[in-house]
């Protein structure tokens, strides 16, 4: 005899049930991913990898271009002269691109809740 087949209509229930919910929790858990733009050392964008967007922010040599696209995050272009922040190329969580020249930032980070706060 199988072990499913001593299950009842109800524990299936609950099983389902149970899947659903951890499916949820799980997705719910990637919500924390921010992309944070810093310009002058001062916050220019606090925004989430969802949303799909180009973000252009002046710095003293000029415009730095980051490009926001299916969840990840690069510098696609800057004015400084060794193009380091846009050799970095995409960014993974807890990253960060720093075209200095220009004085702008790019940091992919994992917004960590601490209960101790609450």
């Amino acid at each position: 005899m199988r072990w499913y087949a001593l299950l009842r209509p109800g524990d299936w229930l609950i099983l389902a049930l149970t899947a659903a919910a951890a499916g949820l929790l799980w997705n719910h858990g990637s919500g924390g991913d921010r992309v944070l733009i810093k310009q002058d050392g001062r916050v220019f964008l606090d925004t989430t990898p969802r949303l799909d967007r180009e973000v252009a922010v002046s710095g003293p040599l000029g415009e730095t271009v980051v490009e926001i696209r299916a969840g990840r995050v690069r510098v696609k272009s800057d004015p400084g002269p060794h193009q380091v922040c846009v050799k970095q190329g995409w960014l993974m969580p807890g990253q960060v691109a720093i075209c200095l020249p220009n004085r702008v930032s790019v940091e992919r980070g994992v917004v960590i809740y601490d209960s101790l706060n609450y």
